[in-house]
């Protein structure tokens, strides 16, 4: 048996365990398949600036988004799509990525500062995670199930990269160096990273040890055109990136095929997240609009399921 169905087999052997498997199989005979995959309007264009970025959605179903209203600042939206602030970052700090771990507290990407922020989601209280100096900037973020973050590093000026790893102390190891690495996302067994090169147009594929170390580089895919932005697995290992410019978001197989791409209304998608009651709406940030974009899949989020095994 190859790894990836190994991979297909054990995610859904997981969501057996927890009782979701007949949540997931009813809400997907409630779909029509005419209605999956069809993005639409979620929050009204430029309810966010143009620098709106890096969505996460929360285990209550909340999405959060960075720089709504301006720079520096942290927006939510309800499931409905009512966007209000949520919190102003400290000054002169930015966000880009934003993941929650396992405790439920929320971790953002402050590429001004080269900072980890973490806020306390019943307190609101803004903490300095980690720091790293060294970084050119930490933009987008993943997160293991040990809350190990994984944070891309690109120098847009020099069109060159840099991958790390945050440890749960605050550390952060060098990993590897590359071309301007931007998406990053961890597989849902745990055992690949993804990253992808927006200027180089290519998608790499790790192996992920189990103390977080990188090996084994390869191409998952390339395309001919168009940049990339965020990425984001469902349950399956199917990995959805946005596409800077063209206005798609890609879905490739485990295998590194191209299974389709979404269409969206806007052009410039910076980032995605699954959320929804069942783990199957995505929300796409568009940089241009200044909102956010929504459609229905076929398949849960690997951190929407991450969530639900608290």
């Amino acid at each position: 048996m190859n790894r990836f169905l190994q991979n297909r087999l054990s995610a859904k052997a997981a969501g057996l365990a927890l009782g979701l498997l007949p949540l997931f199989v009813a809400c997907q005979a409630q779909i029509p398949k005419s209605e999956m995959f069809k993005s639409s309007t979620f929050t009204p264009e430029k309810s966010f600036p143009k620098g709106v970025e890096g969505p996460a959605v929360s285990a209550a179903g909340t999405v959060y988004a960075v720089n709504f209203g301006g720079p520096g600042t942290i927006g939510q939206v309800t499931p409905e799509g009512k966007a209000s602030l949520f919190v102003e970052l400290p000054a002169g700090s930015i966000g880009n990525g934003i993941r929650f771990d396992s405790k439920g507290d929320m971790l953002i990407a402050d590429y001004t500062k080269h900072n980890i922020l973490k806020v306390n989601m019943q307190t609101k209280e803004i903490t300095v995670f980690a720091h790293n100096a060294n970084m050119s900037q930490p933009n987008d973020i993943a997160i293991d199930n040990k809350d190990r973050l994984y944070a891309s590093d690109p120098n847009w000026k020099a069109g060159n990269g840099r991958i790390w790893r945050i440890d749960t102390n605050g550390s952060s190891v060098l990993l590897d160096s590359m071309g301007t690495a931007n998406g990053i996302e961890v597989s849902p067994d745990n055992k690949l990273l993804y990253v992808n090169e927006s200027v180089q147009r290519k998608v790499w594929v790790y192996d992920l040890s189990p103390e977080g170390n990188v090996s084994n580089k390869r191409l998952f895919h390339e395309f001919a055109d168009f940049g990339m932005d965020g990425m984001r697995c469902d349950i399956d290992g199917n990995l959805y990136i946005s596409r800077h410019g063209k206005g798609t978001v890609a879905k490739l197989s485990p295998e590194g095929k191209l299974v389709q791409e979404i269409t969206l209304i806007g052009k410039l998608a910076s980032n995605v997240a699954f959320g929804g009651p069942d783990g199957r709406t995505m929300y796409v940030t568009l940089q241009d609009k200044g909102n956010l974009e929504s459609f229905r899949v076929d398949r849960p989020g690997r951190e929407w399921a991450m969530q639900k095994k608290k």
